[in-house]
């Protein structure tokens, strides 16, 4: 058993991470924190938790605790995955890893120091269709693959209203943007499926100065962008094109992916509407042939429907399995290091009018 101390308790964690390690018999979260003690106690009470903490140090050095999940905003994650380091405890952080690419080579160097698990919650590289994607690819069924194209849709983030109680998203510093969460959480589930970007060119318009703060009548300034336009090589020399464009509509519309091989096409939509790329269960084709996605590759519970919940879940299981067979999970703070890399190659290329850049 897993003992779980969840460190930002309500918002995302509460209806994605919490719900999800109640349905795995690997986990028992045994802790919560918060800044607040108050606030702490309340979600320990609507989650059947038994202690308490105001601030993850606390909780990070309590024994019954093996494992810290870090689900707060990005600027804070640092704090407390070194505060999980020092603990000498495993740690599973939200994506981004930190507020910078800088911040997370340092934490992935200080996670590999510690000789401790860590993992970062990319979804999309434990999704079954991704899984089973990965496996057609890597048999040859379309040969060697030659481009890639996505368009996908990041809405609510990126439009010209932004949802109430979001405004802290405008700010390039929070770290939540069109770009970083759910770009970033695509360019990931691309690299699961083919390979790394080698090199990228990309522009990132804003479209709006300011956006509407859902139906309060107020506006606040934004310094994020709108859409993120990018083409670029990757490892092996497949091209690759990719559309994120933001919206202020309360899901985003479906996804499409194209991947070219030297014999065939591999043509993936989501099943379910308004579903992004990193949590929807996958219809895939290929070269005009549907291929369901083989019930193996589902990794939770199959009551557990496709959204949220079923993906983070799946990232548990694959750090419950790296626990038990005592190696690294998947992806771990290296690899978000890298995705850090790619990130930062897209905002300097875009600032240089387009200028392609290595990433390193």
């Amino acid at each position: 058993m897993i003992r779980v101390g969840v460190a930002g308790a309500g918002g995302w964690a509460g209806a994605s991470h919490l719900p999800a390690l109640r349905r795995l018999p690997e986990f028992e979260v045994t802790a919560v924190a918060t800044t607040r003690r108050e606030s702490a106690e309340r979600a320990a009470a609507a989650h059947g938790v038994r202690h308490a903490f105001a601030g993850v140090e606390a909780m990070a050095a309590h024994p019954e605790v093996d494992l810290v999940v870090v689900s707060v905003k990005a600027p804070e994650h640092a704090k407390a995955i070194r505060a999980a380091l020092d603990a000498g405890k495993h740690v599973l952080s939200e994506w981004p890893l930190g507020a910078d690419t800088p911040e997370a080579e340092e934490l992935a160097a200080a996670a590999a120091q510690a000789g401790v698990l860590n993992a970062v919650v990319l979804q999309g590289h434990h999704l079954p269709g991704a899984r089973f994607v990965a496996d057609l690819l890597a048999e040859g069924r379309i040969g060697r693959v030659e481009s890639l194209a996505l368009v996908a849709s990041g809405a609510p983030l990126g439009g010209g209203r932004i949802p109430e109680g979001m405004e802290w998203s405008t700010d390039p510093a929070g770290g939540t943007s069109l770009l970083t969460i759910m770009a970033g959480h695509s360019l990931a589930t691309l690299d699961r499926l083919v390979a790394p970007f080698t090199e990228v060119s990309a522009r990132l318009p804003r479209h709006h100065d300011r956006v509407a703060v859902g139906d309060t009548g107020r506006t606040v300034p934004n310094g994020v962008p709108g859409q993120v336009l990018l083409h670029g090589l990757l490892e092996g020399g497949a091209s690759a094109s990719v559309t994120v464009h933001g919206g202020g509509a309360p899901a985003p519309d479906p996804f499409h992916l194209r991947i070219v091989g030297e014999r065939g096409t591999l043509t993936i939509t989501p099943v379910q509407p308004g579903m992004y790329l990193n949590w929807a269960d996958w219809a895939i084709d290929l070269s005009g042939e549907p291929l369901p996605v083989p019930d193996a590759y589902r990794t939770v519970p199959a009551d557990l429907p496709a959204g949220p919940v079923a993906s983070v879940a799946a990232v548990y299981a694959e750090v419950a399995r790296a626990v038990a067979e005592d190696r690294p999970a998947r992806p771990d703070f290296a690899t978000a290091a890298r995705h850090h890399r790619l990130l930062t190659a897209i905002e300097e290329s875009a600032a240089d009018g387009g200028v392609t850049k290595e990433i390193p």
